[in-house]
């Protein structure tokens, strides 16, 4: 299906790419191609787009994908890449402790900016790589923190281009999982935060970004945690009990400093990855009895080599 013709397509100001690989807009840095990638120009360009985008066509929204991993078979339809498209962060005018960053901003980067205004409590998303999108699909939360925690309002928007303003009672959250009115997708989040001490906040982001890479293999090609911990215990540890770190699969590897990690360490594909995430998976609830839950997404059509 023709997405766009060039005389509607003239209309927006973003920027439209066809057949283009989304190995490039992953963390994991593999996988296959999307029909078409949408990157917006800001969130009025957005809309726009979205009210000319024909109703049969697939849509796929993707953050920093680094919570990703695109199969080889590629993505249909149309993916909505917001990093560095959605990226207006301010403070809104009825309160100083009212923080509204849009869907493409840099987890981190909210982070430093709430320090900086001397406010507090985001200071754990710095050790989330991804972004505020992804943070508020799935709740993200590292250090014993999670996004929704935080959480005043958030906007959405549909296929239609409609923008709404959503308080927290209008979503199911828990543990790495939010439900959101159908058809609908996070664009900003607006974050209730408490007034701090600048020096404080920005000296405990440091700290956390130490005690980080410290434990995990930062610097790789990788998803971050690929499980869900399971209630009172963690993945990595499961995994590591059973003998799996370093475990490889063609050009995927467990990691060796954090078992919940697999790396892109030669050239992986994304079957490479996905067959060693089951393998992974299998082996932990033969020994231990526990089912481990993904927290990756995996997206897209099925490629070669992939073990069901």
């Amino acid at each position: 299906m023709e997405l766009l013709s060039a005389e509607i397509a003239s209309q927006y100001r973003g920027q439209l790419l066809k057949n283009a690989s989304l190995a490039d807009y992953t963390s994991w840095r593999t996988g296959g191609s999307a029909d078409y990638i949408y990157v917006p120009a800001d969130l009025a360009d957005l809309a726009l787009f979205l009210q000319g985008l024909p109703a049969s066509m697939p849509l796929t929204w993707l953050g920093l994908g680094s919570n990703t991993l695109v199969r080889d078979g590629g993505v249909d339809g149309v993916v909505v890449v917001t990093q560095g498209a959605l990226h207006e962060l301010v403070t809104l005018p009825e309160s100083s402790q009212l923080i509204r960053a849009e869907a493409g901003v840099a987890s981190a980067q909210l982070a430093r900016y709430t320090a900086r205004q001397s406010n507090t409590g985001l200071e754990f998303l710095a050790g989330i790589p991804g972004t505020i999108g992804g943070a508020l699909a799935m709740n993200a939360g590292c250090f014993g923190a999670e996004t929704w925690s935080f959480i005043h309002a958030v906007e959405t928007i549909n296929r239609q281009g409609q923008i709404t303003v959503r308080p927290i009672s209008d979503f199911e959250v828990s543990y790495r999982h939010v439900v959101r009115p159908e058809g609908e997708w996070f664009v900003a989040g607006h974050f209730l935060v408490q007034p701090g001490d600048k020096e404080h906040s920005l000296e405990q982001i440091r700290n956390l970004l130490e005690k980080r890479n410290q434990a995990q293999p930062t610097g790789t090609a990788n998803c971050g945690s690929v499980f869900r911990n399971p209630p009172g215990d963690y993945a990595g540890r499961l995994i590591e009990t059973c003998g799996l770190k370093g475990k490889q699969l063609g050009g995927a590897c467990v990691s060796t400093k954090h078992a919940n990690f697999i790396i892109n360490e030669n050239s992986a594909t994304a079957a490479d990855i996905e067959n060693l995430i089951l393998e992974v998976g299998g082996i932990v609830e033969q020994k231990t009895g526990v089912q481990l839950l993904r927290e990756v997404c995996i997206i897209g059509r099925t490629g070669r080599g992939v073990v069901e």
